[in-house]
């Protein structure tokens, strides 16, 4: 019992901070303060994933430059808070052309750091330092860019998505799962539970989604419902993989009963870049 009350004040906590950051522009009645106080809240999650992926690549003798992978995770944020910002359209234009020389300038930095470094394998080591900026930064900036393009609402309504597929999945698993989904990377996943997982996303997508943000007619809700609960599961089970490679149970401690950044984050951050350019191509 004492467990789980631990896992509800701790789950509690996060989902405050996380819907109070992402809706504080319409609390606040300011759009610009509330996208600065929910990148800031980024910025932290992006910091802690960080952290978390390195002490998991330390274990396999891996040597990147974490000073540099932490750079380019936050400079790809800064430029996104900071570019919906800029009154001027020019100067608007040119960060985002200048944002594309970003990852080769990454990567030749992460490189030629390696020349110092004396690693037995430079190259994996300088494609280490990038991960940061592909798999955390980009993916966080992706969401915070879609609260000014899209609406809080289509934000909040995206991580509701994920968190009943998830809690879904578990329920369904529990009650009707028998038939092993993917053992190898997650012995508890059945098909019974995702299917379970995605048939109430879906649901919930359809019938939620219009009357949170009606801007969204229903089939790209249903659409949208599709992408979060099959790329949620997929995603999970990538850091499962990520994290047994590594001989981790979880990737941290910071949520107690939950795990760290990367164990309550990783389905978002995969889900993320495949909602970005439904909603930014298809949608709007």
């Amino acid at each position: 019992m004492k467990t789980f009350w631990i896992r509800t004040a701790s789950a509690v906590v996060y989902a405050l901070l996380f819907l109070g950051t992402l809706l504080s522009g319409r609390l606040l009645g300011n759009p610009q303060l509330g996208l600065a106080l929910f990148g800031a809240f980024l910025l932290f999650v992006n910091v802690g994933c960080t952290f978390e992926f390195f002490r998991m690549v330390k274990t396999q003798g891996a040597r990147p430059s974490r000073v540099l992978g932490y750079i380019f995770s936050l400079v790809a944020m800064l430029l996104v808070m900071v570019i919906p910002l800029v009154d001027n359209p020019l100067l608007g234009f040119g960060l985002v052309f200048g944002s594309f020389a970003l990852f080769p300038m990454c990567f030749a930095l992460s490189a030629i750091v390696q020349l110092w470094k004396q690693s037995d394998q430079p190259f994996r080591d300088a494609a280490y330092s990038m991960v940061p900026l592909l798999y955390i930064g980009l993916p966080l900036s992706l969401m915070l860019a879609l609260v000014p393009d899209a609406g809080a609402r289509v934000v909040l309504m995206l991580v509701l998505m994920v968190w009943l597929n998830d809690s879904g999945a578990y329920i369904g698993g529990s009650l009707f799962g028998k038939h092993k989904m993917w053992e190898r990377h997650s012995p508890g996943k059945t098909w019974e539970g995702t299917a379970f997982g995605v048939l109430v996303t879906v649901l919930v997508a359809v019938f939620v989604g219009p009357w949170l943000q009606p801007a969204v007619a229903w089939y790209h809700w249903l659409a949208l419902g599709l992408i979060c609960s099959v790329i949620d599961t997929l995603g999970d089970l990538v850091e499962s993989m990520l994290k047994r490679s590594v001989g981790m149970k979880d990737s941290g401690n910071i949520m107690p009963g939950h795990g760290g950044f990367l164990d309550r984050f990783d389905s978002l951050l995969i889900i993320m870049p495949f909602a970005f350019a439904y909603i930014n191509l298809i949608i709007f």
